[in-house]
């Protein structure tokens, strides 16, 4: 069996930046409000005519992986594309992201799982990296949700949260047998909550806001809904469980991660899990005050900064955890 390891990161945003001060003007709330209970301050959101969408951000994303592992698009052996908010229903955004970058016939697979997306995409490449079928896998999360939230009181219990933004990583066959790489990967799923963070209705092409002005409706499904309390309530549990089922896997304790890279739903959350496992601040990285919830993209997008900045270096033990939509949790162990 072979072991993979992270040989690239990369991650865009758009430009255009939405504070909680703009959200103000077409809404009823305020600055205080929204950091109280998310702790976000600023988020991301692509703008009509910026020529962005979810596959262009993580083509974006993916150039930049691409060459900090120093490989070209002809090295890849398998897209697997993470997101909830494709360019369209289908197909998925694997292809496009193959045809974008005009990289042959190589496969692309989509993946659904929300919030856990990017773990469930990472579980799987390494599961193909392990087997010996690929060399290469590039892994994009990316997320277009601006156009398809509802920008109103009615909604800002929800729409206050999500941003826009693409992350992606590089995982590569490990040639040295020096004990790094990912140690495991851990998934879980629990479908009888399905509806308590959800969406019933469209494509990102054409979203929420053009369906409701041609016809007309006011009940309708075609909005995110969440249950913000009793996915609270739960992410704290599955969080913790999930972090500690990959340490025990390994042999290892809370004070062995020099890095949790939680994913971006709230800062609450995330604070919460860092007091459970007496983490440090500079053990935790958080970049949700500036870019929301990106759903699939906020754990590479946070994992690029956090590397990009220096506070991830070899032979940390790194440590990825998600929670979502679904429910569906993760957690992948890493030795950097």
């Amino acid at each position: 069996m072979y072991t993979s390891k992270v040989t690239g990161l990369g991650s865009y945003v758009p430009e255009n930046v939405v504070t909680n001060d703009d959200l103000s003007k077409v809404m009823d709330t305020n600055d205080a409000w929204i950091q109280e209970r998310t702790g976000i301050k600023e988020r991301r959101h692509i703008k009509k005519g910026d020529g962005n969408s979810t596959s262009v951000m993580g083509v974006k994303a993916a150039k930049i992986a691409l060459e900090r592992a120093e490989l070209t698009k002809d090295d890849i052996d398998l897209i697997i594309f993470a997101t909830l908010s494709p360019d369209m229903y289908f197909p998925g955004g694997g292809v496009r992201v193959q045809d974008m970058m005009d990289m042959g016939t190589v496969p692309a697979l989509d993946v659904r799982n929300q919030c856990s997306g990017f773990v469930y995409a990472l579980s799987v490449a390494d599961q193909f990296i392990k087997t010996g079928m690929y060399k290469n896998v590039l892994i994009i999360g990316s997320e277009n949700h601006s156009g398809g939230l509802d920008m109103t009181t009615r909604g800002r219990g929800v729409s206050v949260i999500f941003g826009d933004g693409a992350g992606a990583m590089v995982l590569s066959r490990n040639e040295k047998e020096d004990g790094s790489g990912v140690l495991s990967t851990h998934l879980h799923s629990e479908g009888a909550h399905a509806k308590e963070l959800s969406l019933e209705g469209p494509s990102t092409d054409h979203w929420v806001p053009e369906i409701i002005a041609e016809n007309d409706q006011e009940n309708i499904p075609y909005y995110p809904y969440m249950n913000g309390q009793f996915v609270f309530k739960n992410a704290v549990v599955r969080f913790s469980e999930v972090i500690n089922e990959g340490l025990q896997k390994n042999n290892l304790t809370p004070l062995d991660i020099n890095m949790l890279i939680p994913h971006q739903a709230n800062l609450r959350i995330s604070q919460f899990v860092q007091k459970q496992f007496k983490l440090s601040d500079d053990k935790v990285y958080n970049n949700i005050q500036r870019y929301g919830n990106t759903t699939a993209a906020s754990i590479p997008i946070a994992l690029t900064e956090a590397w990009e900045e220096g506070k991830i270096k070899e032979g940390d033990l790194v440590v990825l955890a998600a929670f979502g939509s679904g429910f569906t949790w993760g957690s992948a162990i890493i030795k950097w």
